[in-house]
């Protein structure tokens, strides 16, 4: 997620420290850079262009040009306006009287469907009674497979005998106020594009039931396109928050920079994967953060305490600030791995993108393992022993070559100071 924007910001701001004074000139030209970088990010053109004019106004300030860190001045600078172009707070969900109606409401392929499960499993797990609704009668099987995956998550799905989707959700309020539902989801019909049809259905829907929530799920890996349906169904509908989807498979993220700023309605979740837990709450300060390369600490504190025992966590931060083992580089990406996907964890920490190539799928962690397992225990325990020739033979005991040995052993170097820096309350970036 963003490591193309966040890879060239990077590189922007590492320029930027190389300067000991700044002039307009450069300012100018680090501007310019950043604006490139958005659009290559697929950042809405007007959008990128009032986000450049805003840092600009503020970078050629008396404060900044005559200032010992221009540098960071400029950081904080572009951090600030990041936060404000992704809505400065989270957009918290508004619920009424039980049962509260949640609409979802997109385009087919949007990921519709799995969203409204991950959504409803996140409120199930913060203490609501979700019931999920399938409003789709003209897909084949729709319902159906919304059935199928609510079992698989073990949400309560409602079955009706009714046609219509406003029959079925009126239906769908009689039954949860029997059976106290506190929140019903509708998941509604989708199509290619937006037509007349489908938008008068939603709109029948809307004023039956009185939705609290009107969410459009885009597509985030369309872009440009995903701010343009999101634009549609703001004007015609009327929505009150956009779930981003996919977002795990899009390297640029234009559309979550865009969309709040384009059509004026925030982002509330994000998806980040397939797995019914793979669902984000957006928030605008963790992710201009993240989109900086500078982590998202919060995100990750709280991931580690729903998986990883309190006890745990302590013995694991002490091994690794005070006696840090090969051993226990092993068991500290393992322990990681148990809060999601390892590479979308990594990427919270800030710093993450100076541990290139850090062992994060099947494959490099059973190479780690391989290498870390051809070493002798002393060897494990001290790193500093690893001389020339133990490296060639420990590569030759691994099935691996000398660069991948020294490779692994940068790797655990970064990620012990970059652990022990966090420890102490270290933040290498000018806005934390």
């Amino acid at each position: 997620m963003f490591e193309n924007l966040t890879g060239a910001l990077e590189a922007i701001f590492r320029k930027l420290r190389g300067y000991g004074r700044l002039s307009e000139k450069q300012v100018r030209e680090s501007t310019r850079d950043i604006r490139r970088a958005l659009l290559e990010a697929d950042v809405n053109y007007r959008v990128a262009k009032e986000f450049i004019k805003r840092v600009e106004e503020k970078a050629l300030g008396e404060a900044v040009l005559k200032s010992l860190t221009p540098g960071e001045h400029v950081t904080k600078i572009v951090y600030e306006e990041m936060v404000n172009l992704l809505g400065k707070k989270r957009k918290d969900l508004k619920y009424g009287p039980a049962p509260s109606f949640i609409m979802l409401v997109g385009l087919q392929g949007s990921g519709k469907t799995t969203t409204a499960v991950k959504l409803a499993g996140r409120l199930k797990k913060s203490g609501r009674n979700p019931l999920l609704v399938g409003c789709d009668v003209k897909r084949p099987a729709a319902v159906e497979q919304l059935r199928s995956i609510a079992e698989s998550a073990k949400i309560d799905f409602f079955k009706s005998q009714e046609k219509t989707p406003v029959s079925i959700c009126t239906s769908a309020r009689e039954y949860a106020l029997s059976s106290s539902h506190d929140t019903v989801i509708l998941d509604t019909a989708g199509r290619l594009h937006i037509d007349e049809p489908m938008m008068e259905e939603l709109k029948d829907i809307k004023k039956a039931v009185s939705p609290s929530e009107t969410i459009l799920v885009a597509d985030g890996m369309m872009g440009a396109d995903a701010v343009n349906v999101a634009k549609d169904f703001s004007a015609k509908l009327g929505i009150d928050s956009v779930i981003l989807t996919k977002m795990d498979g899009d390297a640029r993220g234009g559309a979550a920079l865009s969309i709040r700023s384009a059509t004026g309605v925030g982002l509330s979740f994000v998806g980040v994967g397939e797995k019914f837990q793979d669902i984000e709450e957006f928030h605008p300060e963790r992710f201009a953060s993240r989109i900086l390369g500078a982590g998202d600490i919060e995100s990750l504190m709280e991931k580690a305490q729903a998986t990883i025992s309190e006890e745990k966590a302590k013995e694991l931060e002490k091994k690794l600030t005070k006696g840090f083992t090969l051993d226990d580089f092993l068991t500290s990406l393992n322990q990681i791995k148990k809060m999601g996907p390892l590479e979308q964890i990594l990427e919270m920490m800030p710093g993450f993108s100076q541990m290139k190539a850090l062992p994060v799928d099947e494959k490099a962690m059973g190479r780690a393992e391989a290498i870390i397992n051809s070493m002798t225990k002393e060897e494990r325990n001290s790193p500093k022993l690893l001389n020339g020739s133990r490296r060639r033979r420990i590569a030759k005991g691994a099935g691996v070559s000398v660069e991948d040995v020294n490779r692994l052993l940068k790797q655990v170097e970064a990620f012990r100071k970059m652990v022990k820096d966090l420890s102490k309350g270290k933040r290498p970036f000018p806005f934390q």
